[in-house]
Formats: structure tokens, sequence, C-alpha cells
């Protein structure tokens, strides 16, 4: 990632802001998804190997490439590039604008659409995809290619729910702060690519898949809504998110009915823990989270900071997680603990954002609002948040920045950091004051990232 990329109005005017815009472009490098690929897949003549397991391919059989997510352009071309001759077809659906070319080597075909509300050109591709995956015989290998993202972008309503209400539903979840474990529980009883949906229409292929993870913990059965994993969740679970938000009355007729009939047993559940479909099934993360928080740790050592990851399980409410790191650098200030300046902190996670307000923004960018008030006067203090794919909610930004003078920075302009979170506007606090962090689409994403430094 180039430096020139990460800059705002206080990293500028910081007198280290060179050196911490190093510290989370190492973070983003190390988690570059096409050399993720490159580190798990190997291959020598017709044969494939795939972290240890080794597949040969015989003449007559073919290797299909799918996949889906944020990252799944750079992980596809890397896989393209390295099967060169035996890949016989594919298709790979990213996120709008993350696509430089629309087909690969292999006749690997890549498609757009939309994050995090799922749109028409989404169940378009789902489509092609399930056709090309129907194909796939015995004795095929078919690598799949999942990173974040990929429960919107590859949207395969069940019959009888439309993608309206797949719209809805997702709408009224993300509005009320729910966990993305929550999100695609629910997905993946309203999809059939997901909950190992994908794995059953692949089969009776081999299937390999290579996961980048953006989900706390990396566990395989909430990425991208773990279509190639068994399904421990049910539709009961699904109904009891509904009612912990009270929604289940707001939730479409269709949809509800659907859930309500699978938890009465009238409809077939995911295929679960133990099911011999996953028999002939390899699922891999390939990169995750802690190792871009790693690596920004080690490249902060090298810049002269003492570095501390803190936590890769950051969650909760935004605006409380960027008052808690603002706690934190008070309490570097004043006793020189949990260590010493100049500091890095870094932590990485996902929280959520409650709506109450008609505001723009994003769960980093509130993070960071959270962090003004309480970081307010603070001196050689900046704390960044970042969304490792460049993406923070519905913006364009992908995270914010703050010190000990963004707060009087933000009187002299007229704004109040309280008004803002009132309104979840978040956006447009640090537009006003240049301090959002806009890097464009990083074409990785392994959740987020916020970094404190203490000089």
């Amino acid at each position: 990632m180039d430096t020139a990329r990460i800059t705002t109005h206080t990293l500028r005017a910081s007198p280290r802001g060179e050196a911490q815009a190093r510290v989370l472009a190492a973070a983003l490098s190390a988690v570059e998804p096409g050399e993720a690929v490159r580190r798990f897949l190997r291959r020598s003549g017709s044969q494939v190997q795939i972290g240890e397991q080794v597949y040969e391919v015989t003449p007559g059989q073919r290797i299909i490439l799918v996949g889906a997510g944020k990252a799944a352009y750079p992980m596809a071309s890397a896989a393209a590039e390295l099967l060169q001759g035996l890949v016989c077809a594919g298709l790979v659906i990213t996120k709008d604008g993350h696509a430089p070319d629309l087909e690969l080597p292999g006749g690997v075909l890549i498609r757009e659409s939309s994050h995090p509300i799922p749109d028409q050109c989404g169940v378009d591709a789902a489509a092609e995809l399930e056709t090309l995956l129907r194909q796939a015989g015995p004795g095929d290998l078919v690598i799949c290619l999942i990173s974040g993202g990929g429960s919107a972008l590859m949207p395969a309503p069940v019959e009888g729910v439309s993608l309206d209400d797949l719209q809805q539903v997702t709408a009224l979840l993300l509005a009320c702060g729910a966990s993305i474990n929550q999100i695609n529980t629910l997905r993946k009883h309203l999809d059939r690519l997901k909950g190992g949906g994908l794995a059953r229409l692949a089969a009776p292929a081999r299937l390999a898949a290579l996961v980048l993870s953006d989900v706390i913990g990396d566990p395989l059965e909430i990425i991208a809504s773990g279509p190639s994993v068994p399904d421990p969740s049910t539709y009961q679970d699904c109904l009891d998110i509904l009612d912990h938000y009270k929604l289940r009355e707001q939730a479409p007729p269709a949809l509800r009915a659907h859930l309500e009939a699978g938890a009465r047993g009238q409809r077939a559940e995911t295929p679960k823990p133990g099911d011999p479909l996953f028999a002939s099934v390899q699922t891999l993360v390939v990169s995750s989270n802690i190792q871009a928080a790693q690596a920004a740790a080690a490249q902060a050592a090298r810049e002269g900071y003492t570095p501390l990851l803190l936590t890769t399980y950051l969650q909760g409410e935004a605006r409380h997680a960027g008052r808690f790191m603002a706690a934190l650098a008070r309490q570097i200030h004043a006793t020189g603990q949990p260590l010493a300046r100049p500091a890095c902190m870094i932590a990485g996670g996902e929280t959520t954002v409650t709506l109450s307000g008609d505001g723009l923004g994003g769960r980093n960018q509130e993070m960071a609002l959270g962090a003004v008030a309480d970081l307010d006067g603070l001196a050689q203090t900046v704390l960044v948040t970042l969304a490792t794919d460049g993406g923070d909610g519905p913006t364009g930004a992908a995270g914010a920045v703050v010190s000990g003078e963004t707060a009087a920075r933000a009187r002299s302009a007229g704004l109040s950091s309280a008004a803002s979170l009132a309104r979840n506007d978040s956006y447009h606090f640090f537009d006003a004051l240049g301090d959002l962090l806009v890097t464009g689409p990083t074409r990785t994403n392994v959740n987020d990232l916020c970094f404190l430094f203490i000089d």
C-alpha cells in the first residue's frame, strides 16, 4: 500500500505522520490477497497442492474457479496465474469498482455487485455461479475463493423470498446494531449458496476453499456466511435474533413465514457438522486480522515506537470503543502504563453502530468520533481508525484520524462532537476537518484496525 493514499490533515501536521502512515501501510501490505493465495497454493505439472493436501488433475478432470468477496479479484487473479492451463472455467463476484478486468486467464469471468445491501446484479451473478457449479462432476476440482463481503455480493434467495426481502432485513439488522455473526445466521437460512450450500451444489466434485477472514476469531461458518462449511445454526436461532431486536413483526412477511416454517421442520435445514457431504471439502484460512496487526506492530518497532497488540477481538458499540482507546491514551500519559512512550497500541476487530440519527458515517468513523472529547488537549497523541477494505459503511472513507487538537479545531469550525454523535454523523464532522482517511478500495478485507500513537 502506497503511503500517499494514507493521509489526512492531522497526519500531515503530525511530526511523526509519515512514520504512522508507514505503520498502516505495513498492516495492509501484509494481507495482500494475491500473496495470501500464493502462500497456500502450489502447482507442479498436473498436481495442485493446497495447504498440505495434494490434488491430482488427470486428463478429463477440470478445475473450476469460483468465489465471492471484496478481495475476490486479487485472489482469483493469483490463482488463475498459478493454474494457467488447468483452469477451464470460473466466475468470481466482487464489489462494484473492485475489478480492473472482467475476465482472467482460463475463462474466469468477473462480476460486480453491491455491498452491504445486495442488489439484482448480485442475484444474476450468483445464478451464473450456480449454473457453473452444476456442471462440476466426479473428479473435478472446484477451487473457491472467499473473502469478507461475500454474503451480500452473492445473494441467491431461497424460493419464496425475494431480493427486496433480503434488502429489507439486511437494512433492519444493520440499523439496530446486529453483529455480523447474527446477520449471517439469517442469511444462511435465506440463501441457496450460504451455510454449506455452495459445497452441496458443487458435489460430487472435490472442493477446496481458500478464505480471507474478516470476522473476529475466524469462524468459518460466519465468514461470507460459510458457503463451503457445515452450519451449526438453526431456523430457531434466526427467529431468536429477530425477537432479540424486536424485528420479527417488521421483517417481510414472506421471509418471516419461511423462517417460521423452517423452525417447525417444514423446510430443509442447512447441512450440519458430521454431514458426509464435507468429506471431500477442504477449507483453509489464508489471512486474517491478526496478521495485519502483527505486521503493523513490527513496523511500529522499526519506526521507534514501543508496540503493543492489545487485541484482535475488539467489538461492541463503536463510540464506546473510541472512548476506551482514549482512556488508554490518558493512562499512558499519566502513568506510562501499560507501555512506555513513544507508544503504538494496536487493536483489531469489528464494532457496531446502533443508528438513532440520520447522519452519514461508518463504524470506524464513529469510533474515532467517540474518542474526540476524551482526547481533548492530550498532546502528541493520534488515534487512527481503519477499515482494511478501504470502505467504512456507506461512505467513501476508510476511517478517520483524531488528535488532542481535534476538539479545539472542531469548536473553531462550529462543530460539536456530541451533536454529531447524536446524529450518527461522523462523516461530515471529519470531512469538515480534513481528517477522513480516504484510501480508496484496498482490495483486501480482514476486518478493522485502530492505532493509538503517543509520542
